[in-house]
């Protein structure tokens, strides 16, 4: 189990963050970035997951710009609500917490970032934008088919699913096409396939696509 920490930004914002350490001496950093639901019981135990596998996880409250404690369900009214705070979130600020919490990771060593949804969105972007990654990894980021001209300045593994209504695959094509030095797998998956508590969860898709994601972290961050 974790604990709440708190994390400071280079503008002086204060945010919240759940911190997951290893049983034993860190592999490496990862950078958790939450789905538009805040760092819910679901991306606490992702950030355990990576933990249980050695590394130091930090997920930051991205959306305590906006609102604090934030820990919303999947329902349609909570998806509402998650889609006005994103809304609320500008992209440069969302880039000062990611520092924030990289810089926190990296007493562990290399770090990662790990980004759902919008988090996924928020970790291409980061991989552009944010000194000190060793590698990103966006799970069916929204917005990063029309994200296309950013350069990352480190490896990047992209998780689509290729059923996901929010994310055409043609986008999806062409974004690999612009980027060939980076990696593109499609699952036979909707959006959100790797959260156990939504409808959308898809286990088998959601199984390859964290081996190959520890395997992509084992090789770039320790």
């Amino acid at each position: 189990m974790g604990k709440m920490i708190e994390l400071v930004a280079s503008d002086g914002h204060k945010l919240a963050a759940y911190r997951a350490e290893p049983a034993g001496q860190p592999q490496g950093g990862i950078v958790v970035i939450q789905e538009i639901f805040g760092v819910n019981s679901h991306v606490r135990s992702i950030a355990d997951g990576y933990a249980a596998d050695g590394y130091l996880a930090i997920a930051p409250a991205m959306f305590d710009r906006v609102q604090r404690d934030v820990e919303l369900g999947y329902t349609q009214s909570h998806i509402q609500a998650g889609m006005q705070l994103r809304a609320g979130v500008a992209i440069d600020d969302a880039m000062k917490d990611v520092k924030a919490a990289v810089d926190a990771a990296a007493t562990a060593g290399k770090v990662g970032i790990v980004g759902y949804c919008w988090g996924g969105f928020v970790a291409w972007t980061a991989s552009a934008r944010v000194d000190g990654l060793a590698c990103a990894v966006p799970y069916y980021g929204g917005g990063v088919t029309n994200a296309i001209d950013l350069q990352p300045k480190c490896p990047v593994l992209l998780h689509f699913g290729e059923r996901d209504h929010m994310i055409p695959l043609e986008g999806v094509k062409k974004l690999a096409a612009a980027h060939p030095q980076q990696i593109v797998h499609i699952y036979p998956a909707d959006h959100g396939f790797n959260c156990d508590q939504r409808a959308s969860y898809d286990a088998p898709s959601a199984k390859l696509a964290r081996e190959r994601t520890l395997a992509f972290l084992k090789q770039h961050v320790g």
